[in-house]
């Protein structure tokens, strides 16, 4: 049996026996992800290394003999429907539209889908940026594709290149592509080191003493997206002036520490940490990737600290929350490292930790945070999943 039969999508039959008429006969998920580290690389053509978490977004579904899409959000307490054949923007309900924006997608892309009954619901946390969204998409993807009888025809990539052009083109957030892949391609105890270039990726074996340890600072991100803007600004003028040296480079993926500060003179100083961010953040996702595989995880949680200090100092998307969650993970001797993981201004912070060390960390961030910042945190602690999937539920 499907490792998804578990209590939640029990618990998610219930509703649906409550919401429509017999049983579901389908299950899919899609799980939320945390970026280890390689963070506002993915817009710079760089190196990213996220590893998809225990947490998803899940369907319980029965396929229809119609084009009919109706749906029941377990979280919103809301029901809603569409018609395959007549999918337009929802202004009332915008969880929706990632449904919706998810069946045009695939059938953009030749798929003739078959309408469905679903019950789903998430413990992925929204706003927190663990990816809610990207998951909902993925779990979208497989439910109606097992629905349609056309699981598999799809390789895993396409799927998250379809969910990115869902989210990008229906929803409107000019999301990058790292979210959908780690959930659609992760894999139990690896991480997933991804080329935002290429689309390349490879399989790290995360080792057996490396938790993870998430921090959601429950802070407002206010600031993140019109900073994300600004930053992306600053990049892209700081590729244009390294050009008039620099002639081959096409992004800040092509640059060398040696390259950026042999030519730092050229570079207005603001724009100049920011490429020194990115830059030392590429070279630091390789380093990571290194050392994993060699087992070093003090040289890891070394890097993910460097890592933190570079977005805090040069990139300037830390935030007072961030680092007093940061502080008080790396209070605790069992924790290698830590840094902020996202956009950052808030969300999550992430420390990689030795098994056995996950309560002392939670211990210490529910102490500490709230006494400085007034806000009561929540935290999750994690390995490496598996990414998306379906399965057929059990005849009752």
């Amino acid at each position: 049996m499907s490792t998804l039969y578990d209590e939640r999508t029990q618990e998610l039959i219930q509703q649906f026996r409550q919401h429509f008429d017999g049983e579901p006969t389908l299950v899919s998920a899609g799980p939320g992800r945390v970026n280890l580290i390689g963070e506002h690389t993915d817009y710079n053509d760089g190196f990213v290394l996220p590893v998809a978490l225990k947490r998803d977004v899940r369907f319980v579904l029965r396929p229809r003999a119609d084009r009919q899409v109706r749906l029941y959000s377990a979280e919103f307490g809301e029901e809603g429907s569409f018609d395959l054949d007549a999918i337009a923007f929802n202004r009332d309900k915008l969880w929706l539209n990632y449904i919706q924006g998810m069946a045009q997608s695939l059938e953009q892309e030749g798929l003739r889908l078959t309408g469905i009954d679903a019950v789903f619901s998430g413990n992925v946390p929204r706003g927190s940026g663990l990816s809610s969204s990207a998951a909902l998409e993925v779990s979208t993807a497989h439910a109606l594709l097992a629905a349609s009888g056309q699981e598999g025809i799809i390789a895993g990539p396409r799927i998250a290149q379809l969910a990115q052009r869902a989210e990008n083109k229906f929803v409107g957030v000019n999301c990058g592509i790292m979210d959908q892949f780690i959930s659609e391609l992760g894999r139990e105890n690896h991480a997933l080191l991804i080329d935002c270039r290429s689309l390349d990726y490879t399989l790290v074996p995360m080792p057996e003493e490396a938790a993870l340890v998430i921090g959601n600072t429950r802070a407002s991100r206010s600031l993140a997206s019109s900073a994300y803007n600004e930053r992306r600004r600053e990049c892209e003028e700081g590729v244009a002036l390294l050009q008039q040296v620099l002639p081959g480079i096409a992004a800040l993926r092509d640059v060398s520490s040696e390259q950026l500060e042999a030519n730092r003179h050229l570079l207005p100083e603001n724009v100049y940490y920011r490429c020194r961010h990115v830059v030392s953040e590429n070279e630091r996702v390789l380093a990571t990737v290194e050392a994993l595989r060699q087992g070093d995880l003090a040289e890891v949680g070394a890097l993910m600290n460097a890592s933190h200090a570079s977005l805090r100092d040069d990139y300037l998307v830390s935030s007072p929350a961030l680092d007093t969650m940061v502080d008080a993970m790396r209070s605790v001797e069992g924790c290698y490292g830590a840094r902020l993981t996202g956009a950052g201004f808030g969300g999550c912070a992430v420390a990689l930790v030795k098994p056995g060390y996950e309560q002392a960390i939670a211990d210490a961030v529910y102490e500490q945070y709230p006494k400085i910042t007034s806000i009561w945190p929540e935290v999750y602690t994690t390995k490496a999943a598996d990414g998306a999937q379906s399965a057929p539920l059990p005849s009752v």
